[in-house]
């Protein structure tokens, strides 16, 4: 009985993980890690290798890097400044919470757009930085869920084979 309630909590966790996707404040690598510990310490400590410790580590590394340099590199790339993309940082965490989950997209896309002209950027330079935040969001959260599922299929992988 143990066993189903633990394995509901976990698949219940690794579903929950995908929030912090649309909710940054949510750390869906921790969510990910209390799910794979739950497994190891209570239904089976010696299935979990660490080679898979060591590539879930790796793997969470760059889940966390993943969001930032995408965001940054697109804000960069299409022309914004440094505050622009430190703007857009911050404006997707307010932004999960005063509107979700289209804050997440519209706060930040406003946020550049005036953290630019205030830089005494173009109207149209300005429209193309935020573009590039909104991309790099998109951009980020795709490979956040790309990398989430590749952390719970290896998972899966290596306690049914």
């Amino acid at each position: 009985m143990l066993d189903i309630i633990v394995w509901v909590i976990i698949i219940a966790l690794f579903i929950a993980s995908f929030a912090g996707v649309i909710f940054p404040i949510i750390p869906s690598p921790l969510v990910l890690w209390v799910g794979f510990l739950l497994y190891h310490f209570v239904i089976n400590e010696e299935e979990l290798t660490w080679f898979f410790w060591m590539a879930m580590a790796i793997l969470t590394v760059i889940l966390i890097v993943a969001d930032i340099i995408a965001n940054s590199y697109f804000v960069k790339k299409y022309g914004g400044s440094k505050w622009g993309e430190r703007g857009a940082a911050i404006a997707v965490i307010i932004g999960s919470f005063i509107m979700p989950p289209f804050g997440i997209l519209i706060i930040p896309f406003v946020a550049v757009f005036l953290i630019e002209l205030m830089q005494e950027k173009t109207f149209e330079e300005a429209v193309r930085a935020s573009f590039g935040s909104l991309i790099g969001f998109l951009g980020g959260a795709a490979a956040k869920v790309v990398i989430q599922l590749a952390m719970i299929g290896w998972f899966f992988l290596v306690i049914i084979f």
